[in-house]
């Protein structure tokens, strides 16, 4: 049903015409192709005396904008960051579509913004230690008494944001429809998820797909609104990818990490942003698709 969903994406991407359907598949993580320039490893960024991150700024409650001001848990870790790093940091702020494939293709050093580890990411970023869970689930209308549990999902209307790890972790979804005797409905893909949310508020929608952090959030601003619904997919965890050709960055940005747990700063931020720390996650940082399946018991 997967490969069929893309061949025939144009027809479900109802509010996203312009949008192709490889460019989707790109952004997607199932292909991304590297454009030209090549991402700097830390020596050259030490030389040249700066380091460009891409962030977003419509996934709250790590980028978003609020009464005109960047926030969010990144945009917190980018001022402790700044005050880390010995060189200058410069953001620049991109639509999620088009971000990673952006990192990819050596426009910039590193993704700066909350993105979700994936088997197709893992091929072409490594990814520093996680600093947040990343399970799926699916967000309902708070007055759905149709969604109890995930064979309740069949045959529904679901929206997903384009770029998402949750399109390359939908066949999680379809196998556990399939073990109720159901099947994946159709996905509609969109460029920011309060677009699917709306849809969603608004009937459009049956549930939307979104990680266990911005769910938390979403369900406890809104709760007339939303609920939250099943789990969809096994664990994950959200990280900050940086190019393959780029180990010593890695390194670099894994220490930040490390004294930020040591500090006790990054479970007060997690606490801020996310309403919870969260102590037991991988304090090493992920390069192969192997290592994220051991550690998330994926295929166990």
């Amino acid at each position: 049903m997967i490969s069929a969903m893309f061949r025939q994406c144009s027809t479900l991407i109802l509010h996203r015409p312009a949008i192709s359907c490889l460019a989707l598949t790109m952004a997607a993580g199932l292909l991304i192709l590297p454009a030209e320039g090549v991402a700097a490893d830390l020596d050259e960024i030490e030389s040249r005396g700066y380091m460009i991150v891409a962030t977003e700024d419509n996934y709250s409650p790590f980028n978003y904008i609020d009464g005109g001001d960047a926030v969010g848990f990144n945009t917190d870790m980018l001022e402790e960051l700044r005050a880390y790093a010995d060189f200058e940091i410069r953001q620049e702020i991109l639509p999620w579509t088009g971000l990673l494939a952006a990192v990819s293709g050596g426009q910039y050093d590193m993704a700066l913004t909350g993105a979700s580890v994936s088997d197709e990411r893992l091929r072409v970023f490594n990814y520093t230690p996680p600093y947040a869970s990343a399970q799926h689930f699916a967000i309902k209308r708070a007055d759905d008494e149709r969604i109890a549990d995930v064979g309740d999902l069949s045959g529904m209307t679901v929206g997903v944001q384009a770029g998402s790890v949750l399109l390359s972790r939908l066949p999680e979804l379809e196998e556990m429809l399939a073990e109720e005797g159901g099947a994946l409905g159709d996905v509609v893909q969109y460029e920011s998820y309060p677009e699917a949310f709306s849809d969603l508020a608004n009937g459009r929608l049956d549930f939307v797909i979104d990680s266990a952090v911005p769910v938390n959030v979403l369900v406890s601003s809104r709760p007339d609104v939303f609920a939250q619904g099943p789990a969809v997919s096994g664990p994950g965890y959200v990280s900050w990818p940086i190019p393959k050709n780029s180990p010593e960055l890695l390194e670099f940005m894994t220490e930040f990490l490390s004294e930020m747990r040591d500090s006790g700063r990054l479970a007060e931020l997690q606490e801020t942003w996310f309403g919870e720390s969260f102590p037991d996650l991988p304090q090493e940082p992920l390069t192969s698709v192997e290592q994220f399946h051991e550690l998330a018991g994926i295929g166990e």
